[in-house]
């Protein structure tokens, strides 16, 4: 359940999209039309805009020219191959909280993954110049306090919640590095309005335990928004949220896919119903 203060959250976000985000859209921000229309875009992530929404939920978390934005766990880089050259473009900086290579018990895979990362976006001329910062659950500080402005993390809470201590380490971090003022931004699969199971494993995470993260860590809640609300999901897929698109699961790893596993009902749900929240640190 979302109880008393994922409640007054609803209340606060219908309250900001009926008038934030309309103020915002009239002006728009070309720059970041031009950079979700450029040739950088992998091909299979300009196919999901339509239910990941950047333009919208970029502009409602609050990203602007000439900001210092730190994105934890990119993961495949969705959002770098937006945010890296809006801030090229914009005179901003993006900085990649990536696998944190100074944890002596860090695979290889995990390295590796560091790498190829690092390579991939390593064109200064689309890119600008990556900064990256150790990011895992014992790394250091994500940079020198009070200096971002805008911390996003995108369908990690999950991944979060799965090692006890980490969401709280994430929340912390996130806000000894911005500046007041400076947003948290989240995004992730919302299991409201069933109850969230144990530590999500099946990926569904109820708003109020983010919520409750976020104000323990001294955030407050500014809005909440239904950009990327998908009322078709019934959040009780035989594979957790990893049966729906992108990932399209068929069978529990580390089990080979399962040719014979009927797909036409969770490929017309499409991809989860989210969860969009936006955290300010207080002045």
């Amino acid at each position: 359940m979302i109880g008393r203060r994922g409640a007054i959250g609803l209340c606060v976000a219908a309250l900001t999209l009926a008038g934030g985000l309309a103020a915002a859209e009239p002006a728009g921000d070309p720059a970041l039309r031009t950079v979700l229309a450029g040739p950088q875009r992998a091909a299979g992530n300009v196919a999901r805009d339509g239910a990941r929404h950047p333009y919208e939920s970029l502009v409602f978390w609050g990203l602007k020219p000439n900001q210092t934005v730190i994105e934890l766990a990119p993961g495949g880089g969705y959002w770098t191959e937006i945010l890296a050259p809006y801030a090229r473009a914009t005179g901003g900086t993006y900085v990649a909280g990536v696998a944190d290579l100074a944890n002596p018990a860090l695979s290889a895979g995990a390295r590796k993954g560091r790498a190829d990362f690092e390579a991939k976006y390593a064109d200064a001329a689309t890119y600008g110049p990556i900064a990256y910062v150790g990011f895992g659950p014992v790394s250091g500080p994500l940079g020198a306090p009070g200096s971002a402005d805008l911390v996003l993390t995108a369908r990690n809470i999950h991944n979060f919640l799965w090692t006890p201590g980490q969401l709280d380490k994430v929340m912390a971090d996130a806000f000894a590095v911005l500046k007041p003022g400076g947003v948290l931004a989240v995004e992730d699969h919302r299991a409201d309005p069933r109850p969230q199971i144990g530590d999500a494993r099946d990926g569904y995470v109820a708003t109020a335990t983010v919520v409750a993260a976020a104000e323990k860590a001294g955030f407050r809640l500014a809005a909440q928004s239904e950009i990327n609300a998908n009322p078709k999901d019934t959040k009780d897929h035989p594979f957790g949220v990893w049966t729906l698109p992108p990932v399209r699961r068929s069978a529990q790893p580390p089990a080979p896919a399962n040719p014979d596993f009927d797909r036409a009902k969770y490929d017309a749900i499409g991809e989860s119903d989210r969860m969009t929240l936006r955290f300010v640190k207080p002045q």
